[in-house]
């Protein structure tokens, strides 16, 4: 069967091993309800109370501070709607590079009569100081900003900026979903009041998620019923997909620095030959994941490029995996002012534990030839 190079990490990670593993015995004999009282449903208990602690450990948090979701989404949902539900109608701020499932909710918000202000990037993907400090004047009572670009990998400054928060009293969010696992991720030292991880970017299951909240924040559930999770999301937990969690944070934060610095060899390795055949790397300039390369090929329509790389045997993305269903132009990009045209030609390649020195070197090759072949083809087109 036909396995195309996998360079699409960022969307999600293949199950790890030892994750795998885990998982396996709650898929089978161990079956319990975590609320029942009886021996099955205390071994569910304990297997999530582990696995939270687990969680919990890798990023520098309490393990009470950790209240599982299905997913970063549903995280990012229940902070921005949970917080605003128990606030009287304000500012709510977002970078206007967040992900969808940020600034859909806080969009939402507007029909309870919030205000959505954007706060602006300059040409690199960073929040700019100016409009940062010219948002916080506006005393927003809540603000999200994202720790890494999930397009560009571009880190934001997120202890400085929640410090800012702080002072103006100001209730601090993070989407950290694609910075954990790349980087070292401390929830104690970033200062922030709320931080959303998913598992599936990290090698876990798809349908666990977890955010990490200060005690202080109350929000209210946007799952009514049983009560689980500290009244905050109530459903039967997915035991499996919990301990799966919980292992895929262990397993991560055991490899991140080595991990990280293996990453970036590949990544300058990849961008010194797509600089080469004249490609545009975005947020170049800036702090970025260690594995994340997103180009553009000017001339070219991106989602074109990544079809023909999928046929030549490499699976990578046009941007976001979440968006993938809208044609229009990156929204990231366009904040940071490239021209739209520029912003349709822009293809993303993430890179991962299993991705080798050959992986690379084999995708410019590709690369090459394809670009070629498209030059080729768009000279006939001129000619006739």
């Amino acid at each position: 069967m036909f396995a195309p190079v996998y360079l699409d990490w960022n969307a999600t990670a293949p199950l790890d091993p030892a994750v795998r593993e885990a998982i396996l015995p709650w898929l089978d004999g161990r079956f319990g309800n975590a609320s029942s009282r009886h021996e099955y449903g205390r071994q569910a208990r304990a297997a999530i109370d582990e696995a939270r602690a687990k969680v919990a450990s890798a990023v520098g948090a309490h393990a009470t501070e950790v209240i599982f979701t299905s997913c970063g989404s549903e995280a990012n949902n229940l902070f921005i709607k949970g917080a605003a539900a128990l606030m009287k109608p304000g500012v709510v701020a977002i970078s206007a590079i967040e992900h969808p499932c940020v600034r859909e909710p806080a969009r939402q918000l507007r029909r309870s009569g919030w205000t959505v202000r954007e706060i602006a990037v300059d040409a690199q993907g960073r929040i700019r100081p100016d409009d940062w400090k010219a948002a916080l004047a506006e005393r927003p009572a809540l603000v999200s900003v994202m720790a890494a670009n999930n397009e560009t990998g571009v880190l934001q400054d997120i202890t400085a900026l929640a410090s800012d928060a702080k002072a103006a009293g100001t209730w601090f969010h993070t989407d950290a979903v694609q910075a954990c696992g790349k980087l070292p991720v401390d929830f104690r030292s970033l200062g922030v009041h709320a931080m959303t991880l998913s598992a599936h970017k990290i090698g876990g299951p798809l349908g666990a998620g977890a955010l990490v909240l200060d005690k202080r924040v109350e929000l209210a559930p946007l799952v009514a019923g049983g009560g689980q999770e500290r009244g905050l999301r109530s459903g039967t937990e997915n035991v499996a997909a919990i301990v799966g969690f919980g292992v895929a944070c262990e397993q991560a934060a055991g490899r991140v620095e080595t991990e990280a610095r293996r990453l970036v060899e590949l990544r300058e390795r990849l961008e010194t030959g797509l600089v080469a055949h004249g490609m545009k790397i975005f947020s170049s300039g800036a702090p970025r994941l260690p594995n994340t390369v997103f180009f553009a090929a000017e001339g070219f329509d991106g989602e074109t490029l990544v079809a023909k790389l999928d046929r030549a045997g490499y699976a990578c993305a046009s941007g976001s995996a979440c968006s993938s269903a809208n044609p229009e132009p990156s929204h990231t990009l366009l904040a940071m002012g490239v021209e739209r045209d520029v912003a349709r030609g822009a293809v993303r390649v993430s890179l991962g534990r299993g991705t080798q020195q050959g992986d690379v070197e084999g995708f410019l090759a590709t690369f090459s030839r394809l670009m070629q072949e498209l030059n080729n083809l768009t000279a006939v087109s001129v000619q006739h």
